[in-house]
């Protein structure tokens, strides 16, 4: 593999490599240990249809999504895969940086999701493949697999058997072979996304029960996703990804308590209200397994702590939180986690009241207040944001975990092109690689699709 090689809807990112990751080209049949790149996730778009000079991401419906997963599996494995799971990426409308500070997120699930097909082996093997690279297959004995013996995108896949035999149930080998048209390197969530897919197959072909149990039993899948990516893949997140990916319904942004992973399904067509709710991927590198995310949350760690409190959330008189810290880095993340929490709460009372048309100040502030006190944005970020606004948008921010990846506007409906071209322009003003766009509306959660 080559660094920044083109394929099919990604690019990998070569960080070094690591010794002891067998790695097995397709019909080679001999498993090899191998010199394997780590990686992040870069992006290119995996599915672009151009409106003008505008390109728009589009979403796969479930049957073309499955034929793509099956058919890399059939032609990987020679064989049938017991079923095809999908997992979606989200969209997080608001609640930036306070899941794991156990605040208030409002996400919703995308149209865009990742395609599993998985089939159950019957010895500890565990196969997997991925547009990636159809060319490589990542291969080890499931009992292998742990925190840091997993690099590249196989942590993601992999992660979910890992976590869900320290849970205590029985996977053992299976192979999967994985497509997406989730954006990757967006700020969507596409790793949560792998994770969810994987997960809910495993669940279901090694008979752990959990999506059998309602909602209760998804969140503690999405718990289980959320200690896979933080132990096996190194990416310290919190749990609104992973949730959201399981527990997101069609028609409904979802507000989820991360304090107690409780859950409220909040209605939002606004397509009924006259809105659109835009996102732009602003094709700028974002990776939450740099040290920057980890930085953050071990300032707010470390703020509740001198506060004397669990979790940020606890934090009931921001003024005088802000007085008994010190160090200026910790104020500015405290000040931004409370702010963005209330923010959230005006949200969720404005959609509860079908005023999503009001929403647009506090997605403003919540922008400048991740880009001012935590720091997380960046200046395509910014441009985006601020073109959008110019063009019209009742409201822009940066959404995900920052330092890259995407944007959302509330805009009217029909606006749709004319605030893309304006963010365009902004890009192409500054000589930046062209965004791409899709629409946000609420999709259902992980389900079987085949």
């Amino acid at each position: 593999m080559q660094d920044g090689r083109q394929l099919t809807g990604w690019r990998i990112q070569d960080e070094g490599h690591v010794r002891g990751v067998q790695a097995q080209p397709r019909g080679d049949g001999h498993g090899r240990v191998a010199s394997w790149p780590v990686v992040r996730l870069g992006y290119r778009p995996p599915a672009t249809r151009k409106r003008g000079e505008v390109h728009t991401i589009t979403a796969w419906s479930d049957a073309e999504g499955a034929a793509r997963a099956a058919d890399l599996f059939r032609a990987t494995f020679e064989a049938e895969p017991d079923g095809v799971w999908a997992a979606p990426g989200r969209v997080n409308l608001i609640g930036e940086h306070v899941d794991y500070n156990g605040g208030l997120c409002l996400p919703l699930a995308l149209p865009h999701a990742t395609f599993a097909a998985v089939r159950r082996r019957d010895d500890d093997v565990v196969r997997l493949v991925s547009s990636l690279d159809p060319e490589a297959v990542w291969e080890d004995p499931v009992s292998s697999i742990a925190p840091g013996a997993v690099s590249s995108w196989a942590a993601y896949a992999a992660g979910p058997a890992w976590a869900l035999r320290e849970a205590g149930c029985a996977v053992g080998g299976f192979e999967a072979a994985i497509d997406s048209c989730v954006p990757l390197g967006a700020g969507l969530s596409s790793s949560a996304a792998i994770e969810c897919a994987v997960a809910l197959a495993l669940d279901e072909l090694f008979g752990c029960g959990y999506a059998a149990r309602g909602d209760a039993g998804r969140a503690a899948l999405a718990s289980i996703c959320v200690k896979a990516e933080n132990e096996v893949a190194g990416a310290p997140t919190g749990g609104m990804d992973q949730a959201t990916s399981l527990r997101g319904a069609s028609g409904h942004a979802l507000l989820l308590d991360c304090r107690d992973s409780t859950t409220r399904l909040l209605p939002f067509d606004l397509a009924a209200a006259g809105l659109e709710l835009l996102v732009i991927d602003t094709r700028a590198a974002h990776a939450l397994g740099d040290g920057q995310y980890g930085r953050r949350r071990a300032a707010c760690e470390a703020a509740a702590a001198r506060l004397g409190v669990q979790t940020l959330r606890e934090v009931t008189d921001l003024d005088a939180a802000l007085t008994a810290l010190a160090d200026d880095w910790e104020r500015r993340c405290v000040r931004h986690v409370v702010t963005e929490i209330e923010r959230v709460k005006a949200v969720a009372r404005l959609l509860d009241a079908d005023r999503p048309d009001a929403i647009g100040a506090l997605l403003d502030a919540s922008h400048d207040s991740l880009r001012d006190d935590y720091a997380v944005s960046c200046p395509e970020l910014d441009a985006a944001v601020d073109a959008a606004r110019a063009a019209g948008a009742l409201g822009a921010r940066m959404t995900g975990g920052g330092f890259g990846g995407s944007a959302i506007a509330l805009i009217r409906a029909g606006d749709e092109a004319a605030v893309a071209r304006g963010v365009q322009a902004a890009f192409d003003a500054r000589g930046w690689t062209r965004p791409a766009f899709l629409s946000a509306v609420p999709g259902p959660g992980a389900r079987r699709v085949r």
